[in-house]
């Protein structure tokens, strides 16, 4: 008798650790999704929505640099022709537009950061 409700006991424990993996494994999913999405929108959007994130559920629990590869990737290959952007100049005075250049037939670098 002892033996029958050990193992009737044994099998609730069992059945209630699987349910509670599966929903933990569930939101873990959920969760990856929802940030993969997230990444996927403008930075202002993305900035918003991780000043509420807790940094270790972001980082630790959840594959943030995996999920950011994959989101941020783009769809540019080798040899495309490269998106038009502007830029304003350093004293403010105009924009210039990447296009512009694209008429003059040379090839353009573009270096970003401080010589400060």
């Amino acid at each position: 008798m002892l033996e029958k409700v050990l193992n009737t006991t044994l099998t609730s424990v069992k059945r209630a650790l699987v349910r509670t993996f599966g929903a933990l494994a569930l939101l873990w999913i959920l969760t990856c999704g929802a940030l993969f999405e997230v990444m996927r929108q403008p930075p202002e959007t993305f900035a918003r929505f991780m000043t509420r994130v807790p940094a270790p559920i972001a980082f630790v629990v959840l594959p943030f640099e995996t999920l950011w590869t994959q989101a941020r990737a783009g769809s540019l290959q080798v040899g495309d022709l490269a998106p038009d952007f502007s830029l304003m100049k350093l004293d403010k005075s105009s924009q210039i537009r990447f296009s512009a250049f694209a008429a003059q037939r040379r090839p353009v670098v573009l270096v970003f950061g401080s010589y400060t």
